[in-house]
């Protein structure tokens, strides 16, 4: 991207990177939640998926492993998932975000709520096999059956997927979860805070930043260096916080004599992540729901930004699959105008507003903004974005049927094959290039052909609250 560096104003620096070169540690802006780290399939029967043929060509047909993947959570926890991206490998120990709905392909499939519905009423949140399958009619279910049932009914849903399961009372589970499943609406978020961050001077308390949580109180992390800097999070009456509920509003009370700065406050809890909850890949890896959890640890974390004069910046990120791209938004509290220029395309906020820009990103792509501003400001946002389920591969060559081959467990995926034991799964697919090549020409595009980014007025968000 283009940068300028402007009078009291911003420096941008952004580029689009391959998925497989994005820093795989690296959670970039991660709006609250859990973060978790893919330990593989554990739970899992066979299915077989069907595949159209092309060009006259008669339909495939592939078998493979169809259930229930683990995650282990930083802090601690653990977490069940089922796959929502039949045609997506995972990547070996892959790290996982909690998203909200529509920042994935979620978002536009109209049948998101059904997905909700089947993990709600079957295996493992109905965890009475026999009760299961005396109200499905499904005869005796193990638990790698109701796994492997659950799983192709979640399928049909979020891939739209021609999928069939190998075991007979398997497939009656499938069967009699789609045709039950009715529309519900997206859980909560396991901790959120709204906004993610906050600006203006010293001597004022920055807020309100209202918590949003499913868990009984979250306790709260004041800044780092708050001993040093005075800095202190607080209610509105100035009362120091350090336990919040679902709802409060925190501050950040800065001292009238503080230096431009900037600080953080985290909010922490332990809970069980809602079921129904997204997981996407920090990188590009298969997209998960979340079945079942454990007592995890789950945070959020807002900035806050100040200056005794010139523009202060507040800043944050999401992604916007409606748009294709990053929405990458800036408030201005100071009393001059705050004023950047992205690729050639200058942008001005007036004291006093908040707006938002939009980044066009391609779908898959890697993203890496690294935004400064006055006083040592700095944020840097990161991540992929995956709004679409990966398309149907084209028909496998030979026999009708092909079946996954190497150890198992392994993803559920096609046109892959396994290394190793317990989900590990090499890259596969297509050159490891690619994605490269492909960021590489959508740089080429941004700069030959000049981005247009869409510059609004941003109404606050609550996504996933």
């Amino acid at each position: 991207m283009a940068v300028a560096v402007l009078a009291s104003g911003l420096v941008a620096a952004g580029t689009l990177v391959g998925a497989t070169a994005a820093a795989a540690d690296e959670t970039g802006q991660h709006q609250g939640g859990a973060t978790a780290v893919l330990d593989g399939l554990k739970t899992y029967d066979h299915a077989v998926l069907r595949i159209e043929g092309k060009d006259g060509k008669e339909p495939k047909t592939q078998k493979l492993p169809a259930g229930l993947f683990e995650m282990n959570v930083d802090g601690g926890g653990t977490l069940k998932t089922y796959c929502i991206d039949i045609h997506n490998p995972t990547q070996p120990l892959a790290k996982y975000l909690e998203t909200p709905w529509d920042q994935t392909s979620l978002g536009a499939n109209n049948d998101a709520g059904k997905i909700r519905w089947i993990l709600e009423h079957s295996y493992p949140k109905i965890d009475d096999l026999a009760a299961l399958a005396k109200e499905a009619g499904t005869g005796p279910l193990t638990e790698k059956t109701a796994a492997a049932g659950t799983q192709v009914a979640i399928w049909r849903f979020s891939d739209d997927a021609d999928v069939t399961a190998s075991d007979e009372q398997a497939e009656k589970l499938a069967d009699w979860l789609e045709g039950k499943a009715e529309n519900v609406a997206e859980p909560k978020a396991s901790v959120a805070l709204d906004p993610a961050a906050v600006s203006g001077k010293a001597g004022e308390r920055l807020g309100p930043i209202t918590v949003h949580t499913n868990a009984d109180q979250v306790s709260v992390a004041p800044p780092a260096d708050a001993a040093a800097s005075g800095v202190t999070v607080t209610d509105k009456d100035g009362k120091p916080v350090t336990q919040a509920t679902d709802g409060t509003g925190l501050y950040f009370d800065i001292p009238e004599d503080a230096a431009d700065g900037s600080a953080a406050l985290t909010v922490q809890a332990t809970t069980s992540v809602p079921v129904g909850r997204v997981f996407a890949g920090v990188t590009k890896s298969q997209t998960m729901i979340l079945a079942g959890s454990s007592e995890s640890t789950v945070t959020a974390t807002a900035t806050a930004a100040w200056a005794e004069k010139g523009a202060v910046p507040a800043l944050t990120a999401e992604k916007n699959c409606a748009k294709g791209g990053v929405d990458i938004t800036a408030g201005n509290k100071g009393d001059e105008p705050f004023t950047f220029e992205l690729a050639g395309t200058k942008h001005t906020i007036p004291a006093g507003e908040t707006r938002t820009v939009t980044i066009p990103v391609a779908e898959d792509q890697a993203y890496d903004f690294t935004i400064t501003g006055p006083g040592g400001f700095s944020e840097n946002f990161k991540g992929v974005l995956d709004c679409e389920t990966a398309g149907t591969p084209a028909p496998a060559e030979g026999d009708d049927t092909e079946t996954q081959t190497g150890s198992e467990p392994v993803p559920a995926q096609t046109g892959t094959s396994s290394t190793g034991a317990e989900g590990d799964l090499a890259a596969t697919g297509g050159s490891s290039a690619t994605p490269v090549i492909a960021g590489v020409a959508i740089a080429l595009v941004v700069l030959g052909g000049g981005a247009v980014f869409l510059l609004r007025r941003k109404k606050p968000q609550t996504s996933g609250q």
